[in-house]
This record gives structure tokens, C-alpha cells and sequence, in this order.
């Protein structure tokens, strides 16, 4: 089976531009999630997971590695997994395969591993600057940042909220503030309002 695995970071995000791929492929699965989520916590990773573990999957087909994910390690561990199940896996804008023909690509590690720092580099930088525009913008008072003054939330409100609601199905479940933050792409200081809110409610 040749599968096509393609992800977007949003909700907001089609996935539209991978229409341009035109080659034949047994499965495309597509993934709206944050690439910072490791790749087998993804709903649609998990099917591909499994197909793999089953033996029915040759070839896997991405992008970019980024579509595999945002951190290193996490990809890193991915690709040596793949590999480990002779797994060919091709990256479409590198002209780039792990196994072309069947046989061990030379390069494939030492490309990919620094590949992969790239893209995670190019996340971090992309955040600082983001932070650093929304201090300049908060200073100049051209925007302001939070809940408008005056405004009033109840705590079953913010509780009941579905992005709040799944990070406290993940603190029953024992997931730390870091991880939950990373899973669910929320501060790990709205979790801990989470966590406190629902202490309070007495829900954990």
C-alpha cells in the first residue's frame, strides 16, 4: 500500500494545496493538528500506525518533513521506526526517498536530521517574532492583548468550554501541564486554570 500522509496545523486550514499532488496513491489521510503533537498521538497517524504495524503499508509519502513534525527527536524517532519496518518514505519537495528501489539511501539520515532541526528552528524564530510583535504592538497601544475590561466569565463557563473540557479529560487521565499545553496547543498557564477550576468545582 502507498499511503499519502498530509497534515495542516488548523482547523481553519483545508489541506487545498496538497490537491496539486496528482499521483495515485492506496490511502490519503490527512491530519488537522499541530505538528508540535508527536506523530502517534495524531487521530490520523494512529490508522497509518496501525496499517503499518499490520504490514500493509511500502511506501509513505509526505510534503515536507515538517508534515511529520515540528520537533527533532519526535521525527527523528519516526523516521528510524519507519525504517526499522522498511518503510520507503518519500519527501516530495526534497525529491528525497529512505529506501529508493528498495535499498538504503546513504544520505537519508544525515539530510533528514538536519532537515528536521531546520524546520524546528524555523517554529522557534517564527514564535519569537510573534512575541516580540505583540510587545512592540501592546507598547505603541495599537492593540491590546486578553479579555476586554470589564467582561466576566463563570467558571462553568470557561469549564464548559470544548477545548477546556478535553484538557481536563487529559489532567483525570494524569497528563502533566506541559504535555496537555502541547496536545491541545494552549498555554500551560490556561491549563492551570483549568486544573484550579476544577478543583474548585470539584471535578477532579
Amino acid at each position: 500500500m502507498r499511503v499519502k500522509y498530509n497534515r495542516v496545523s488548523t482547523m481553519l486550514q483545508t489541506g487545498n494545496r496538497f490537491e496539486v499532488d496528482k499521483d495515485k496513491y492506496d490511502l490519503v489521510l490527512l491530519d488537522k493538528i499541530s505538528g508540535a503533537v508527536s506523530f502517534k498521538d495524531r487521530p490520523k497517524s494512529k490508522e497509518l500506525i496501525q496499517l503499518v504495524e499490520e504490514g500493509k503499508v511500502r511506501e509513505i509519502v509526505v510534503e515536507e518533513l515538517s508534515r511529520l513534525g515540528r520537533n527533532t527527536g519526535d521525527v527523528i524517532r519516526t523516521l528510524e521506526w519507519l525504517d526499522e519496518k522498511e518503510i520507503n518514505v518519500v519527501v516530495r519537495n526534497m525529491g528525497l526517498q529512505s529506501l529508493p528501489h528498495g535499498k538504503k539511501n546513504p544520505v537519508w539520515k544525515i539530510i533528514s536530521t538536519i532537515m528536521s532541526s531546520l524546520y524546528e528552528q524555523e517554529l522557534s524564530n517564527l514564535r519569537e517574532r510573534i512575541s516580540a510583535g505583540r510587545i512592540i504592538s501592546k507598547q505603541r497601544g495599537l492593540v491590546t492583548f486578553g479579555r476586554p475590561i470589564g467582561s466576566n466569565e463563570s467558571d462553568a463557563i470557561f469549564i464548559n468550554k470544548p477545548k477546556n473540557k478535553k484538557a481536563l479529560e487529559y489532567l483525570k487521565k494524569g497528563r502533566t501541564l506541559r504535555e496537555i499545553g502541547k496536545l491541545l496547543e494552549m498555554s500551560t498557564k490556561t491549563v492551570q486554570k483549568v486544573k484550579n477550576v476544577a478543583t474548585k468545582l470539584e471535578m477532579i
